[in-house]
């Protein structure tokens, strides 16, 4: 990828969505009601065991976060974030319309992280990553970072949901996902 500024860009966008998914996942676990509310949360959404999948979801965010503050395998990290992120549009927010502040939250943050997931894949991280440093950078960015970060993060969520998820019972007060 081209110059400093270009960098710095890559670097911003890749730091900040890090920082999105470490904070989303540490409250998970310690915000509000805990990964105790966080997993009766998940239940009533239909993810069946609540608690397995509070601990999967916060933890997938937590890695994908620090992976991404760092730069390092971010098209891996990137599944992470359109997995978790696919799951949320589908299980809680794709009813609730396009607006986030509408009841039950629409899908606009959700997609908005989404999509930036598969830029973070597709562009790479930028010189100023842990990538770059260990020469993995080019081999990840592009096509490659695309089919990883979109593919897996897509085959996973898909697999997640086909699994486990079990609509049926309504409700979806608590944090959001």
């Amino acid at each position: 990828m081209g110059g400093d500024s270009a960098n710095l860009a890559l670097a911003v966008l890749r730091v900040v969505l890090g920082v999105v998914f470490v904070a989303h996942g540490v409250n998970h676990i310690v915000g509000g009601g805990k990964i105790a509310g966080t997993a009766r949360w998940f239940e009533r959404l239909g993810m069946r065991p609540g608690l397995l999948h509070a601990w999967t979801a916060s933890l997938t965010e937590l890695g994908a976060g620090v992976l991404l503050l760092v730069g390092l395998v971010t098209p891996v990290a990137a599944a992470g974030v359109v997995g978790v992120m696919l799951v949320a549009w589908v299980t809680n927010h794709a009813r609730n319309g396009f607006f986030i502040f509408r009841p039950g939250e629409g899908y606009e943050y959700v997609m908005t992280l989404t999509v930036v997931g598969l830029v973070v894949a597709t562009l790479g991280p930028g010189r100023w990553s842990l990538d770059h440093v260990a020469g993995i950078e080019a081999a990840l960015a592009g096509w490659h970072g695309l089919a990883i970060g979109g593919g897996a993060g897509a085959l996973g969520a898909a697999a997640l949901l086909a699994g486990f998820w079990r609509p049926g019972r309504s409700g979806s007060e608590g944090p959001s996902a």
